[in-house]
């Protein structure tokens, strides 16, 4: 096993170790991305193996990284399709992606692996599963450890595909750092404490005075600990997010091909969109769980920098229109010439509007119009969304959506059979990404939504909103 070429283990629970190995694949990804920033996307830099599924979903990384992906349950991208596909494109999806499958007894079924050769740096991380059923997870950068780890995973491709194997040993010594490159490790480390958060206040309390008193001392009440259903949502939204990443890996490898039919294509890009609709939901629900569980003083894994609004908002609006268009709707946005930059999470602040866009548009009615205005207020941006019931008959009416708590984090809408983050869940994930949600009820029943995003005043983070 993979287990037997790393370092000691500390001793924690399951739930613990299935952090540490979020956390650090976090960390890993904003390591490789750093790492590809200045490199050419068109020839690979780097050989990731992974188990049981691919792990890295970003362009970038599925473009310039070579993949070997080991699973005891083949995925066949294939099977999706109800059509034929041409025998030159069954035998071979892309040089660049290799599934492998695993035998039912090889302990490594119980693993998740993720072992990273690059130019700077070879990093091997593994979350196990004992015959206890207690996980334990270890990383190392070490050259030793990671080679051991290699040879490991090289003796299961020799049964498998041998000239496979010969093509990576290849890669392996080419990617084979003289030294150990400790400024990807210092990143690393970085990110990691970035992922985690600040430790809770009352952990650094000083050392208790003795006391003169026959009473003995009142300790404070123990933090609450977190809802068996936040938790149940966090651990739903990671295990339906993994096979999703894994299909949404497949469909995309297959669009790389030039020989595709028309047919083919739009049904693949319709898989695509879908993946990545319902990724991104998951994404914003273990993100909202995550905040919920972790007894912070400052929200986990917010890297607030300056963040260009205008990019954020030319990628998510056409994506807001081709909704609104489902739901006959339409989107006036109101945009001024110039948007200065704001301070928040890029990635996370393009989840949460369109989260909040979805769930605002299944309110209106058929016929509406929403109004998207962006419009300086102070030292912050203002981004707000007005509805106009029934563009063409302004005498309408419109009843407000029934709206069923479930749970701390969500609400149903028996309506339309959706599930979504309630008000206070969005509000909260707003805060973590540096702005401020404000509902505020128009006549008519109608909501109007104002979100606040600091600016990025002269090269410094404002990282709130007072």
């Amino acid at each position: 096993m993979l287990t037997g070429s790393q370092p000691s283990i500390t001793e924690c629970s399951s739930a613990q170790a299935e952090q540490q190995w979020r956390v650090s694949l976090a960390a890993t990804e904003n390591l490789l991305l750093k790492t590809l920033a200045t490199t050419s996307s068109e020839t690979t830099h780097g050989l990731v193996i992974t188990a049981p599924a691919p792990l890295f979903s970003q362009p970038q990384l599925t473009q310039s990284l070579q993949t070997v992906t080991f699973t005891a349950k083949p995925f066949n991208p294939l099977a999706l399709m109800p059509f034929q596909i041409p025998v030159a494109i069954e035998e071979e999806i892309t040089p660049q992606e290799s599934i492998l499958p695993l035998l039912p007894a090889d302990p490594l079924g119980m693993e998740q692996f993720c072992l990273v050769f690059t130019e700077r740096f070879r990093l091997v991380l593994v979350l196990a599963e004992r015959s206890n059923g207690q996980k334990e997870f270890a990383f190392s950068f070490e050259p030793d450890v990671v080679q051991q780890a290699w040879r490991a995973i090289g003796a299961r491709i020799i049964l498998n595909n041998p000239e496979l194997f010969a093509d990576l040993d290849v890669l392996v010594q080419d990617y084979a750092p003289a030294t150990l490159d400790y400024h990807s490790i210092i990143h690393f480390t970085r990110c990691i404490l970035q992922e985690v958060g600040e430790p809770e206040a009352d952990k650094v309390a000083s050392p208790s005075p003795i006391s003169t008193s026959p009473h003995p001392p009142i300790t404070p009440p123990a933090k609450p600990s977190p809802r068996p259903d936040v938790e149940l949502l966090q651990a739903f939204a990671h295990e339906v997010r993994t096979p999703l990443t894994t299909i949404r890996t497949m469909t995309r490898l297959l669009l790389k091909r030039r020989d595709l039919p028309d047919t083919v294509i739009n049904r693949l890009e319709i898989i695509d969109h879908e993946c990545t609709e319902q990724i991104d939901r998951m994404e914003l629900l273990f993100k909202a769980a995550e905040l919920e569980t972790t007894a912070t003083t400052k929200p986990v894994n917010t890297q607030l920098t300056p963040t260009s609004l205008d990019q954020v908002l030319q990628q998510s609006i056409p994506r807001w229109q081709q909704a609104a268009n489902r739901r006959n709707l339409t989107i006036d946005v109101v945009l001024p010439q110039q948007l200065p930059m704001v301070v928040s999470n890029p990635a996370m602040l393009d989840r949460v509007l369109t989260g909040l866009m979805e769930n605002f548009t299944r309110s209106l009615p058929p016929g509406s119009c929403i109004q998207v205005q962006v419009i300086p207020a102070g030292d912050q941006l203002k981004l707000q969304l007005s509805p106009q019931i029934d563009c063409q008959n302004n005498n309408q009416t419109i009843n407000p959506p029934i709206r069923k708590s479930l749970g701390q984090l969500l609400m149903f809408q028996p309506e339309t059979g959706t599930i979504s983050l309630n008000m206070a869940a969005t509000k909260h994930l707003f805060q973590a990404i540096g702005g401020k949600l404000i509902v505020r009820q128009r006549h008519q029943n109608e909501e109007v939504l104002t979100i606040f995003l600091p600016l990025e005043i002269s090269g410094k983070q404002k990282v709130g909103v007072k």
